[in-house]
Parts: structure tokens; C-alpha cells; sequence
């Protein structure tokens, strides 16, 4: 089962992901094997943070000077993920690949924005993302790439990173129900 975990920059992708492996590491670990929702035995998911092999692999087409960001190289990306099935994928761009369940972080914008300033980026590029939060970018290309089915929504607004990466394990787990549509943010653009 490969699990796609996205999301506009800042919404707690990566620090979700990392808990979720140490969570994932642990239950291996454990006498009692996890069982996923139907009492099978849950598969053992490497996580791999995307962004980084996109960097380490080099694995993208030029550099956006206006947006100081890579400019990533899907197809290339897509066969360095071929075969990597029992994964969780993070990245802004993880929904842009085959999976089986793409879980979508939100922010409210003007805590995104918060975020990201705190983290250095220019203020042009954080006001671009939570005008992208608001308007539910990534949100709608997950849907309209894998089905309202398969989309999980997390708002990660007021949650501390161990309860976002307990969401993200009820998804791998078939412990909760798709939930695309549920979060709202458009009052941030009036």
C-alpha cells in the first residue's frame, strides 16, 4: 500500500511523517504486530520524504530564481518511486503519483503563513502559499488525480504534531473514513 501524505508548505508534512516512522518503527517492533481495520497484518511502510530525494537524486529540470525553488522532474521522480510500494511518500508533491490513499495537511492560512515566515522564507513566497491554502489547491488536485475515495483531510491548525501523526496512522491503519471537503478556509481571502 503506498500512502501519499501533501499538502501546501509549512502544513506539518515532514515533522507529521517523521513521528509516523518512529510510531511505525515502534510497532515493529513490538510482540504484538499492528493489524490494519480488517485484522490484517499492517504492511511495513518505509516513509520517504520526497523533497529530499528530489535534492540528493537531483532529480529536477531547473531553478525558479523568482520563487528561489527546484523545479521538480515528475517523470523522473515517478521511476524512483516505481516499485517502492509499501510506502508513505511525503511531499507538497505526493499527490501527483500513483497511490492508494493521499492524505492532504491543512493550515488556516494565516498560521501557515506564520510558519513560514518563522522558517525564512520571503514574504512573497508565504503569502503565495496561503493564498494557496485558501483556496485549496493541493486539496482539489488530489481529488480530481485520485477521487474523493481516497482523500484524507487533517487540519493541522490546532493540532500538535503527535496528534497529526496519529491521524496520519488511523489512515494507514483503514481506521478513518476519506474526509475531502471538510476543511474550509476561503473567509482568509475576504
Amino acid at each position: 500500500m503506498r500512502v501519499a501524505v501533501t499538502g501546501t508548505p509549512g502544513t506539518g508534512k515532514t515533522t507529521a511523517t517523521e513521528l509516523l516512522a518512529s510510531r511505525l518503527a515502534d510497532e515493529e517492533a513490538a510482540p504484538n504486530a499492528a493489524t490494519d481495520a480488517d485484522g490484517e497484518s499492517a504492511p511495513d511502510l518505509e516513509v520517504i520524504h520526497l523533497n529530499r530525494v528530489l535534492e540528493e537524486e537531483g532529480l529536477y529540470t531547473e531553478v525558479d530564481a523568482d520563487r528561489e525553488s527546484k523545479v521538480a522532474d515528475i517523470e523522473a521522480l515517478s521511476e524512483w518511486l516505481a516499485g517502492r510500494d509499501d510506502a508513505v511518500v511525503e511531499s507538497h508533491l505526493a499527490h501527483h503519483f500513483d497511490a492508494d490513499r493521499v492524505v492532504v495537511l491543512r493550515c488556516h492560512p494565516e498560521t501557515l503563513e506564520k510558519r513560514l515566515l518563522e522558517r525564512g522564507e520571503t514574504a512573497a513566497k508565504a503569502e503565495e502559499n496561503a493564498e494557496s491554502e485558501a483556496l485549496d489547491v493541493i486539496l482539489s488536485e488530489a481529488v480530481e488525480e485520485h477521487g474523493l475515495e481516497s482523500v484524507y483531510e487533517v487540519d493541522t491548525t490546532d493540532r500538535d504534531p503527535e496528534a497529526v501523526a496519529a491521524a496520519l496512522e488511523a489512515v494507514v491503519a483503514g481506521e478513518r473514513e476519506p474526509s475531502a471537503g471538510e476543511v474550509d478556509f476561503m473567509g482568509y481571502l475576504t
